[in-house]
């Protein structure tokens, strides 16, 4: 069945410093940076765990399903008549998960868990890693978002091409991805979009987080030719819209159809 697509999808970034550990603190400054929009976005995006910053100590930040984040989340929506999305700490079930959420304005919530959970900060000893990738739609776009590690990984971004189908439009990063590690976040966003013939959105924070640990932002936005059309300026406060184009995006396929070469493969847990 042909997809009912609408040609732009208009996106909007947000890449700002975080307050450790306290949600009303940052759920205020961002919904004050949203204010400041003057126009019409079809999806805005904000950093991993943007109410709180990379706690690890989810006892102390978690939020039942439908706790004040989510419940934020979705009045922004509603209010911006736009997906608003990123990812936050959820308890569910005697468990914690760093779970991206995208809020519809019909107040429809779509969810992933992030799979690949951080060693080198104990993610892992706090967090409970999600088992499958999602895809949502939006205008007829076909979304995968996926949460800051999650880069390191190609087989668990990896694009796929079925009887002339592409699983995916546009990936979503959303990251609290620190300075001294910047040149591969850049790297990998730019091979995710040149590998899977899509665009990608990447969104880290800024500034030092509660372990006293800098971020520089350097959040993106690339196309399917894997060419740098927003880059954010380093350790900068951002509100940047910019729009995608699908017929951009399906004339590059057209002219360089790689999709029927990829390899297929299933995933084992």
């Amino acid at each position: 069945m042909k997809r009912n697509i609408l040609q732009k999808l208009e996106v909007c970034i947000i890449q700002t410093d975080l307050v450790w550990s306290n949600a009303a603190e940052n759920l205020k400054h961002i919904g004050g940076l949203l204010n400041q929009l003057e126009e019409k976005v079809d999806l805005i995006v904000l950093p991993e765990m943007f109410n709180t910053a990379f706690v690890m100590n989810p006892p102390s930040i978690a939020e039942k399903p439908e706790g004040t984040s989510t419940l934020w989340l979705r009045e922004q929506a509603l209010k911006h008549q736009a997906v608003v999305a990123g990812s936050i700490c959820i308890e569910e079930n005697n468990s914690f998960y760093n779970r991206f959420l995208a809020a519809f304005p019909d107040g429809t919530l779509f969810q992933y868990d992030k799979r690949h959970l951080f060693r080198l900060a104990h993610e892992q000893k706090h967090f409970t890693a999600g088992n499958q990738t999602s895809v949502f739609e939006l205008k007829g776009w076909k979304i995968k978002p996926l949460v800051c590690y999650d880069l390191r990984f190609p087989v668990w971004s990896k694009n796929r091409f079925q009887e002339g189908e592409y699983e995916y439009d546009c990936l979503i990063y959303v990251a609290n991805w620190p300075t001294f590690r910047s040149n591969v976040w850049k790297t990998l966003l730019l091979a995710r979009a040149m590998e899977n013939q899509a665009y990608v959105i990447g969104v880290n924070r800024i500034g030092k987080d509660g372990n006293g640990i800098p971020h520089t932002g350097d959040s993106a936005i690339i196309d399917p030719k894997g060419i740098e059309v927003y880059a954010a300026p380093p350790d900068t406060e951002v509100i940047k819209c910019m729009t995608l184009d699908y017929q951009a995006l399906t004339s590059y396929r057209n002219d360089i159809e790689i999709g029927g070469d990829w390899d297929e493969f299933t995933f084992v847990n």
